[in-house]
């Protein structure tokens, strides 16, 4: 027997979908994926569902995943050490090498293969491709702001927007792991939320969509923030109300924003199909940030 309340239902969502799918048509939304998104099987084919699905309905999606636990997992089996400095891997050569063979020989092939298997076409990449990721060794600090030498961890100093361009304009999703070169060849680990900020930045992004394990940017009583402006980011700075890891991931949404992104969004990856709901949803699921 038909549910009409139901069907009914689903009709009022593609309906609020419509006058966001019109705005969108033919803009490019750049996703960090990462954290707990990865790890859930469930979660991670939404995520695959969501994105194959931004392609068909006419967004130009481009995906930058992380892999710092796949790299961690695979450096305790070559019993090689795992060290930080002001959130960063220290990257020595042969750290380089493992997290190389993770991140763009396994990693990247399972997120083009989830894409691919429900319908899209994805092409797999890392920053080494065409130059896509040009990159200067990073001049990095320590947690008392002295200069600390982390190794092969990257600054990007360009980004191939041609090679980009090439791609979604046709009907192809980049998959993009954040490994890059410099001029000599020499490959660099680039923390995933860099390297999706720059790509939004360089490609004038409509969206930056950042999946994370965290459901926003919260107020002083503990409540979401669903829009804020950079101008207020920065009084919650200010006021202590965002403290700790939270104020690199903003400051940076707020350089995106600064640089012609317009709309910059942290969500919980860890919530079934989060893009779509926060994309196409009036009220949205997590923090959007705006001018």
């Amino acid at each position: 027997m038909l549910d009409m309340g139901k069907l009914i239902e689903k009709a009022g969502v593609l309906v609020e979908a419509l006058p966001y799918i019109q705005r969108l048509a033919g803009k490019t939304v750049v996703i960090k994926y990462g954290g707990n998104a990865m790890v859930n099987e469930e979660i991670k084919n939404s995520v695959m569902e969501d994105i194959t699905l931004l392609k068909f309905i006419g967004l130009n999606p481009i995906v930058v995943h992380g892999g710092g636990p796949d790299i961690s997992a695979a450096l305790k089996v070559y019993d090689i050490p795992s060290n930080f400095i002001g959130g960063l891997r220290v990257t020595d050569a042969d750290t380089m090498h493992v997290a190389q063979m993770v991140l763009v020989g396994d990693t990247n092939k399972q997120v083009v293969a989830g894409i691919n298997s429900n319908g899209g076409k994805a092409i797999g990449l890392c920053g080494i491709d065409g130059m896509l990721l040009e990159c200067k060794k990073l001049d990095a600090k320590d947690a008392d702001g002295n200069a600390a030498d982390i190794g092969f961890v990257g600054d990007i100093v360009n980004v191939n927007t041609k090679m980009l361009d090439l791609i979604i304009q046709d009907e192809y999703i980049p998959v993009i792991a954040p490994i890059g070169t410099d001029a000599s060849g020499q490959s660099y680990n680039i923390n995933a939320d860099t390297v999706a900020s720059a790509i939004a930045r360089t490609m004038k992004a409509e969206k930056l969509m950042l999946l994370t394990d965290v459901d926003g940017v919260r107020d002083a009583s503990g409540n979401i923030i669903f829009e804020i402006s950079k101008d207020e980011i920065h009084k919650l700075i200010a006021d202590g109300v965002i403290s700790g890891g939270m104020i690199p991931k903003v400051l940076g949404c707020t350089e995106a924003i600064d640089a012609g992104v317009n709309r910059v969004h942290i969500i919980d990856g860890r919530i079934p199909h989060c893009l779509l709901l926060e994309i196409f949803t009036d009220t949205g699921i997590g923090t959007m940030i705006t001018k």
